[in-house]
């Protein structure tokens, strides 16, 4: 994928050492070339690899600093665009297995095996947790991460006997995980420089009265699904109350893809009002009352081998007609493109495999394949949407010679754009082309781009040997 991108995505960054960027910059570069393999793979050497594994001990390296010049970049494409920005928050979560899991931190108890007593055995689950926010277009192409957190569960493992003493309503925001959403959504706000151009949409994690007032006094909007039948109007009543006595304005018909994959259809029956929505008990005199729209799709004559659909929205934009509502539909179903991420990131970069012992150098290794994870969905989506650009911005001479060896006689008479290019690579991978199939996906594209490492590294070095 050439050298040029790793420089856009790091130029920002500050480690304090010109030694340490260049590493860095080499880190990126074959992990980019090689999605998913581990260290020694990717680098061939031994040299390289012990190089790396020094930059992830290294006490001056972090994730933040990383992503800076990631973050810098998005922030740059960002500018480049025009319109909204959808910028989707949601939390993953890596599992490791080590013979020391304190060094890294817990994410979970699981519950195991039957005992002999007929309890259940239980044990703490290894691993990470990230939170991150991706912007992308309203047409789905992914502009990068706009910020990123890392922690385990220990840093709020005093959060529940709290929530055991009292109204959990009542605990501080501060002191829950909860504060992730609201960190993000004021981190991503401030890197963009155009609040009013964000949208910031969320799962029913995310509905948090604290997240409403924040985005009030940022000057941003977001969009999210609610899961609290929170209290409205003069108190008296509850969204849910009010939301039952609203007329439909019609329905929308949806295509989406089940947990199996399976392609499914629904349609929806929509309603929308505005409501002023109280905050909860225990918080009303610290936080205003808003005023906020509110829209329901329910799925009409669904089937039975599945849950039916039943989004309830809740956001700060406005919903004037049925058109509005469907419209914020498309932009809330737009959430699915992080879940691909995180999917690329787990499968395509192989985070969960890493065998890196402590958290730090978990958190740094996995800070670089996030921007690796984006490259990939990046690359994917603009084929889709840009299938004319010029394949140079992404390939290097050499590549280009490659695939275009690689495209069978049938394909040469077509035009030499960046559909065309991101065709021979994604053969590399398994992809098919054939008429009937649809534009290669991710899991496609990262295993294609390590092949054509590997025919660009027999390449250089035959024409070396010659």
């Amino acid at each position: 994928m050439g050298q040029s991108w790793v420089g856009e995505e790091i130029s920002e960054c500050d480690l304090g050492d010109a030694r340490l960027s260049r590493r860095l910059g080499a880190i990126l570069e074959a992990i980019g070339e090689r999605p998913g393999k581990s260290l020694p793979t990717a680098f061939q050497d031994w040299a390289n690899t012990k190089a790396a594994y020094r930059f992830f001990a290294n006490g001056n390296v972090s994730e933040d600093k990383i992503l800076e010049g990631h973050f810098a970049a998005s922030a740059l494409r960002i500018q480049a665009t025009e319109g909204p920005i959808l910028i989707l928050q949601d939390t993953t979560e890596f599992s490791f297995k080590r013979s020391s899991p304190e060094k890294i931190g817990f994410t979970k108890v699981s519950t195991g095996h039957k005992r002999k007593d007929g309890r259940r055995q239980k044990h703490m689950i290894c691993g990470l947790l990230m939170h991150a926010s991706l912007a992308i277009t309203p047409e789905g192409l992914p502009l990068g991460l706009t910020s990123a957190k890392f922690w385990s569960r220990d840093k709020f493992k005093g959060t529940n006997a709290l929530k055991r003493k009292i109204n959990p309503t009542r605990v501080p925001i501060e002191q829950k995980e909860s504060m992730r959403w609201l960190d993000n959504l004021r981190r991503s706000t401030g890197l963009t420089g155009a609040p009013e151009r964000c949208v910031h949409i969320g799962d029913r994690e995310s509905d948090i009265f604290e997240l409403y007032c924040l985005a009030q006094d940022l000057g941003t909007n977001f969009l999210v699904r609610s899961c609290v039948d929170r209290l409205a109007e003069d108190g008296d009543t509850t969204i849910a109350q009010v939301m039952a006595g609203v007329q439909s304005s019609g329905t929308h018909e949806i295509a989406f893809r089940d947990a199996g994959g399976k392609a499914q259809q629904a349609v929806l029956s929509v309603k929308f009002t505005t409501m002023t929505v109280r905050p909860p008990i225990g918080k009303q005199k610290e936080y205003p009352h808003q005023l906020l729209q509110i829209i329901h799709a329910q799925e009409l004559n669904p089937p039975t081998d599945r849950p039916a659909i039943f989004w309830k929205l809740i956001t700060n934009l406005p919903v004037e007609n049925h058109t509005d509502a469907v419209h914020k539909l498309g932009w809330y179903a737009r959430r699915w493109n992080i879940e691909t991420f995180f999917k690329t990131l787990k499968t395509g970069c192989q985070i969960e495999k890493i065998r890196l012992t402590t958290a730090d150098r978990l958190t740094n290794c996995i800070a670089l394949c996030c921007v690796v994870a984006w490259r990939i969905s990046w690359l994917t989506i603009l084929r889709r949407q840009a299938p004319k650009t010029t394949p140079a911005a992404v390939f290097t001479e050499t590549e280009l010679i490659l695939l275009e060896r690689k495209m069978p006689a049938s394909r040469k008479s077509a035009t030499r754009d960046l559909a065309f290019y991101m065709t021979a690579v994604a053969r590399l991978g398994g992809y098919l082309d054939r008429n009937s199939d649809p534009p290669p996906g991710t899991t496609v594209i990262w295993r294609s781009f390590t092949r054509l490492s590997d025919l660009d590294e027999g390449f250089r070095a035959a024409k070396t040997s010659n």
